[in-house]
């Protein structure tokens, strides 16, 4: 009884750093599905080894060492994963949508509760959902797999250079200088631009869409859009530009749009929604997409709407017909 006491003992012990080490992989692997993979992984070795463990180094420290051995053992010959603008120009909203890619090609969302603090000091909060946008997370992609995990732990988790060069077995002086060849390359790529905190006008604007959204009011949409804004749909490599191309495809390949249903959530720290539109039997409201918007300033700058509805609306905790809720 002891024994198994000891064991539901570390094992819990362990699982209270699922969530920041899910964070962790996910930045560095861009992928929800294969960051929760990482962490399994990353507890199941460390519940393995605990008892030769024996508290000689930090616990969480020690974690962060297996983890990003995982995270490195998976990146290992593998193509980066990427967003539809980072493959090629924006197309015509009149051009048939076109090719697609498998799942290991994209940046795919994660949910909030699977990555963020409940609590915590307002400024690492904000550091921590801004550093999960989208664009950020395709950026890292460009790095190195351990610069990116030197940038991830020293900006992002704000651990110290003399930390970060313990946990992987290298110097101060080599993890600065990785720090440095990250930033360099980070400043070359266009990582949009920063959060902004969902305040009363912003849900005020969320609200808005929503109801020109479902109403499918094209003049009530253009409003609440910059002139410049993008939509993507991975797994399809098609991406629009301008507000114009964006009206434009929705009113004409789009136009099954018309009647969904949107019920909120949040991903990468940011607004989602899970789209039902009516093209079952009889009409019936079916998944279609998961949206994730960037807001900026007072209109939306950027819709992501991910296809792949068959793993990630159970990820999310989306039913399967939004009269399930």
């Amino acid at each position: 009884m002891v024994d198994l006491a000891h064991k539901a003992g570390v094992e819990a012990e362990l699982e209270q750093h699922r969530r920041e080490l899910t964070g962790y992989c996910y930045r560095m692997l861009g992928s929800s599905f294969e960051a929760e993979d990482a962490v399994q992984e990353t507890l199941v070795r460390a519940w393995k080894s605990y008892d030769s463990f024996e508290g000689r180094a930090a616990l969480r420290s020690w974690l962060y060492r297996i983890a990003t051995n995982v995270c490195l053992d998976m990146l290992s010959g593998r193509e980066r994963r990427a967003r539809p603008m980072d493959l090629g120009p924006a197309q015509d909203a009149e051009v048939p949508v076109g090719a697609t890619r498998g799942e290991e090609a994209w940046i795919l969302p994660i949910p909030d509760g699977r990555v963020l603090p409940t609590e915590g000091d307002p400024e690492d909060l904000a550091v921590q959902r801004d550093t999960l946008r989208l664009a950020f997370i395709a950026a890292l992609q460009n790095l190195p797999p351990k610069q990116r995990a030197v940038l991830i732990l020293r900006e992002v988790l704000r651990w110290q250079a003399t930390e970060v060069a313990e946990l992987l077995d290298t110097t101060v002086v080599s993890v600065n200088s990785a720090l440095q060849r990250a930033r360099a390359t980070l400043d070359t790529i266009d990582t949009g631009a920063p959060a902004q905190p969902l305040d009363a006008e912003t849900q005020e604007l969320l609200a808005r869409y929503v109801d020109a959204f479902q109403r499918y009011d094209m003049e009530a949409l253009t409003a609440l859009l910059h002139e410049d804004a993008t939509q993507s749909m991975p797994p399809f490599e098609m991406w629009l530009e301008g507000r114009e191309q964006i009206l434009t495809f929705w009113v004409g390949q789009g136009h099954e749009c018309r009647g969904s249903i949107l019920i909120p959530t949040f991903a990468n720290g940011r607004p989602a929604f899970g789209q039902y539109k009516p093209s079952g039997p009889n009409g019936e409201h079916e998944p279609w997409a998961l949206q994730v918007l960037e807001i900026s300033g007072d209109r939306v700058g950027e819709f992501t709407f991910f296809l792949d509805t068959a793993t990630l609306f159970p990820l999310f905790g989306l039913p399967p017909s939004p009269y399930d809720r």
